[in-house]
């Protein structure tokens, strides 16, 4: 497999480097976030896996066309990725294996989601 790409809607409110969340809050949305990721591998990519390093894009759609720093949805990503590892897509998310979340700002959509794509490094 040379590259995937997932659709995931938005389980839950977004986690934000800006905000300040109490620890429990922020716990709960990391674990639906991760479990998110963990199902949309096994609906739309059951049985994938990447055995060699991979380049991941994360592109965040909302439901506003405003600006806003995509960045700070890093940790949105960092959990969305724990999941791809959950679900056996990748066999870990250290260094040596993944290049990236690398973020963008997505369009306008009627419903909040996250793109990922997952691309091979030859």
């Amino acid at each position: 497999m040379t590259a995937l790409e997932l659709t995931i809607p938005a389980p839950c409110d977004w986690l934000n480097a800006n905000e300040r969340l109490h620890w429990a809050e922020k716990a709960r949305r990391t674990r639906i976030w991760r479990h998110a990721a963990h199902g949309a591998v096994l609906s739309q990519h059951k049985g994938a896996r990447f055995d060699v390093p991979v380049q991941i894009t994360v592109t965040v759609h909302k439901t506003r066309a405003g600006r806003y720093d995509v960045a700070n949805y890093g940790v949105t990503a960092k959990a969305i990725v724990d999941g791809l590892v959950d679900s056996g897509l990748l066999e870990d998310d250290d260094n040596t294996r993944v290049i990236g979340p690398d973020m963008r700002a997505g369009e306008k959509r009627p419903e909040p989601c996250v793109v990922v794509r997952v691309e091979a490094i030859p």
